[in-house]
């Protein structure tokens, strides 16, 4: 598929995402982050065919942080800046010796690095007078995070279309939540975007490395998959799954352990139960065999 053809697509997909979530309306004045990659760069490339587009006003301000990372250069975001007719601001502080400092030594920097441009982003939102923010996240992103979640941490989540901070101050929107990271790949080098890579945590081997390259190679059996996915995050069937918050059959269900489900020694002692049953005189030992069979 040509440029055009892509073109088409991402903005299919955006326009979508802003019906299906009513994520930009009038009045909306909209912080922009920008890392110099080639997400968000396309973002605000989207963004501003939206702006021209639709039947409404909203406008957009254009943000770039540099965390004081080594190695760093900020010559193409400010080069790029140049070129916008819309407000922008690139701010300079030094996250980069306190996320080192805050993590530990063999992990990713990803969590402590987030957190805090998080709250450096809802700062310069407020500055500007943005009642929200908008952030390069994909479909990809969302897959891998909600892979993340399942492997790693137990929970069945992953980043949604829009959420409120915790202060229920400024809103977080990801315009592009449908969009495929090929494609953005793609609109990128069409576009000549000049890539800033992130030098503090590039080079690590990161748990998003490894399920991004699972979902590559699973989709060489299901070409499918992602979509499937992706479409997995939007048809949630609570009744079908085991958080009794979601239920109201599990009033007293404690919540779920997977650390005692998976230990073996929980195994045993369920296996030790079972062979010292009391038995009633004149019965044989509990096994299979004695079971009744019950129909479904």
């Amino acid at each position: 598929m040509g440029q055009r053809g892509i073109e088409q697509r991402v903005m299919r997909q955006v326009n979508k995402a802003n019906r299906d979530f009513s994520m930009i309306g009038e009045g909306d004045r909209i912080l922009v982050a920008l890392s110099g990659g080639k997400d968000s760069y396309v973002l605000l490339w989207a963004l501003q065919r939206m702006q021209a587009a639709v039947p409404f006003n909203f406008d957009l301000v254009a943000y770039h942080l540099d965390q004081g990372q080594p190695g760093y250069d900020g010559g193409p975001m400010v080069r790029f800046m140049k070129t916008l007719d819309i407000p922008t601001e690139f701010e300079t502080q030094d996250t980069y010796t306190a996320v080192v400092s805050l993590t530990e030594e063999g992990k990713a920097y990803c969590s402590a690095c987030s957190r805090f441009r998080r709250a450096i982003l809802y700062k310069a939102a407020e500055r500007h007078g943005c009642n929200k923010v908008a952030l390069g996240h994909h479909r990809d992103d969302l897959i891998e995070t909600l892979l993340m979640n399942l492997f790693y941490s137990g929970q069945m989540k992953s980043m949604p279309p829009r959420l409120i901070n915790d202060a229920g101050t400024h809103e977080v929107i990801r315009p592009l939540c449908y969009a495929r990271e090929d494609d953005l790949a793609s609109l990128s080098q069409f576009h000549n975007y000049e890539i800033m890579p992130c030098t503090l945590c590039g080079s690590q081997a990161t748990r998003r490395q490894y399920i991004k390259g699972l979902l590559s190679e699973l989709s060489k059996e299901q070409r499918h998959l992602k979509g499937n996915l992706l479409s997995a995050l939007g048809n949630v069937h609570p009744s079908h799954l085991m958080d009794p918050k979601l239920n109201p059959l599990y009033p007293n269900h404690s919540d779920v352990d997977s650390e005692d489900i998976d230990d073996p020694e929980q195994d045993h002692l369920a296996d030790a139960v079972v062979d010292s049953a009391v038995q009633v005189p004149g019965a044989s030992p509990l096994s299979s065999q004695h079971l009744p069979i019950l129909s479904a």
